[in-house]
C-alpha cells in the first residue's frame, strides 16, 4: 500500500502544470512526453533537438533530485519481465492509437478545455480503474 503524502504531490503537481505551462508559453509546444520523446528521436531540426532533450532528461534528474532530498526512493516492481514488456507495448499502442499520451491529453489537453483530449483522459482513466478492478478483485492480484 502506498502512502498519500498531500504536500510532496501538491508540490509534484504544481511543478507540473508549472513546466507544462511555461513550455506552452515560451515555445508553443504542449508537453506530451510521447510527442516530446518522438521529437527528440526525429527531430525537425537541431534546435528542435535540444529543448527536447534538455526537457526529457529533467525528468529523471528531477526524481534523483527528490530521492536524494527524501533520503532515498525505493521502487518496487511486482511484475515479471515479461509482463513489463507487454505493458509497455500496450500503452505505446494505446499511445499512438489516441494520438497523444497521458501528459500531453491528461495535463495540457484537459487544462486547455480540448474536447479530444477529454474524451481521451476519460477513456484512459476508466480503463485503468477496470484494470486495477480485475487485478485486485477478479483475478485476485496485489492489496
Amino acid at each position: 500500500m502506498t502512502t498519500f503524502t498531500p504536500w510532496s504531490a501538491l508540490l509534484g503537481g504544481a511543478l507540473i502544470g508549472a513546466g507544462s505551462a511555461i513550455l506552452l508559453l515560451r515555445l508553443g509546444r504542449v508537453a506530451g512526453i510521447s510527442g516530446l520523446l518522438a521529437g527528440a528521436l526525429f527531430p525537425d531540426g537541431d534546435r528542435e533537438r535540444a529543448w527536447r532533450w534538455a526537457f526529457l532528461l529533467g525528468l529523471p534528474i528531477g526524481a534523483a533530485l527528490v530521492s536524494v532530498a527524501s533520503r532515498g526512493l525505493t521502487v518496487e516492481v511486482d511484475a515479471s519481465a515479461g509482463q513489463l514488456v507487454v505493458a509497455g507495448l500496450l500503452v505505446g499502442f494505446g499511445t499512438r492509437l489516441g494520438n497523444g499520451c497521458t501528459s500531453g491529453h491528461g495535463v495540457c489537453g484537459v487544462a486547455r478545455g480540448a474536447p479530444r483530449s477529454l474524451t481521451a483522459t476519460g477513456v484512459f482513466m476508466s480503463v485503468a480503474i477496470a484494470t486495477v478492478f480485475v487485478m485486485r478483485h477478479v483475478i485476485g492480484g496485489a492489496s
